[in-house]
């Protein structure tokens, strides 16, 4: 391949062991490689030879000057990025880092891998990043979901987002043994536990926002239940409603995924390695993220399923969750399910969550679906 070689490079040349560099030629003919450098004050000119398999090349970078590494540490550096493509293309060097730069040298092809890139980020962001969540979720250690709940309790009860429950201890009593139904029917094995709690902040300067009317489980079977909501209520059984959505949450590890899908792919180690002081330190973000975000579309639709089957199963219908669904949404004793409207075409597109219009059908079809046949 260096038989027909035949190159004179004009360049400068460094010896290795300062920063000076002088005026140097190098020829390549065939195999054979002749430097010779200018004397430069003190210094005396310089004849050197090698064979051209002795010469290391560079890459390309952008438009700096090419460099060819020389035997014993001395360089050589030229603009001639022409002849030293030459000098490559005849001794096969570089051969995919020249495909690299052909690609670079090209807009067309720049945008068009700028593009892949981009399609390929929002694939990964779309539907990979949910995926791996959801499988790392899956795959978390108990002892790390109790790890989750424990920190996550810890932080919710500092007084900055909710603090005890006003509601009767008679009235408590009676949510818990109701509860412990809806316990016994989602199974899973999980230890679940409703927490009642005031969704108002008992500290000054909290947070900066207030649980208020609200139902949420935390990863390892966690439930906790504000007052705001029970007042919200216009019976028991659309509590319960609520609290059979929320073990729909647990059993699908849906808070889990949601935590790792928000906070990134740092968390993944602790799910495989269940990694206890890690797990400490990031439940922390478990409530904020759930408050803050919520849950996707699939999860919620995913919970609103085993919510309507719980329904069908304890009372027949599922009406209950959707009237406490469209008091919810209005923030009024007085809504009812038929008042609300369904969100825009492309308000509706740009939602990450399901809209109430769209919950509230989901649980009337559950409710056809479920009604014995005529």
């Amino acid at each position: 391949m260096t038989e027909g070689l035949n190159l004179k490079i004009e360049g400068i040349y460094f010896d290795g062991h300062s920063s000076r560099n002088r005026a140097a030629l190098l020829q390549v003919v065939g195999e054979q490689v002749l430097l010779q450098v200018q004397p430069d004050g003190p210094l005396s000119a310089l004849e050197e030879r090698w064979q051209v398999s002795d010469l290391r090349i560079e890459p390309p970078l952008g438009r700096i000057r090419r460099i060819v590494k020389l035997p014993g540490g001395g360089r050589f550096e030229t603009p001639d990025d022409a002849a030293i493509s030459r000098l490559e293309a005849g001794t096969t060097r570089n051969r995919g880092l020249g495909r690299v730069r052909h690609i670079e040298s090209r807009w067309s092809l720049t945008l068009a891998a700028l593009a892949a890139l981009g399609v390929f980020t929002w694939g990964f962001l779309t539907y990979g990043l949910p995926a791996l969540a959801r499988q790392a979720a899956a795959a978390t250690p108990r002892s790390v979901l109790a790890s989750f709940d424990r920190e996550a309790i810890k932080l919710l009860d500092n007084g900055e987002f909710m603090g005890p429950s006003r509601l009767s201890a008679a009235r408590q009593a009676q949510l818990q043994q109701q509860f412990r139904q809806v316990r016994d029917w989602a199974g899973g094995a999980y230890p679940y536990t409703l927490l009642l709690r005031d969704g108002k902040p008992q500290k000054a300067g909290g947070r900066g926002f207030s649980i208020g009317a609200n139902a949420f489980a935390l990863p390892n079977g966690t439930v906790v239940m504000t007052d705001q909501l029970v007042a919200l209520a216009g019976s028991d059984r659309e509590l319960m409603g609520v609290l059979a959505h929320e073990t729909g949450h647990v059993t699908h590890r849906h808070a889990l995924s949601s935590v790792y899908q928000g906070l990134g792919l740092s968390l993944l180690g602790v799910a495989l390695t269940g990694d206890l002081v890690s797990a400490t330190s990031f439940a922390a973000a478990v409530p904020t993220t759930l408050l803050s975000n919520g849950y996707s579309r699939r999860a919620e639709t995913q919970s609103d399923e085993v919510a309507g089957a719980y329904m069908m199963q304890a009372y027949g219908t599922t009406s209950p969750l959707r009237r406490i669904l469209a008091r919810l949404e209005k923030d009024d004793l007085k809504a009812t399910e038929d008042s609300i409207q369904d969100a825009g075409r492309a308000e509706d597109m740009l939602n990450t969550h399901p809209g109430t219009k769209q919950r509230i059908e989901h649980l009337r079809a559950i409710e056809e679906q479920g009604k014995p046949t005529p």
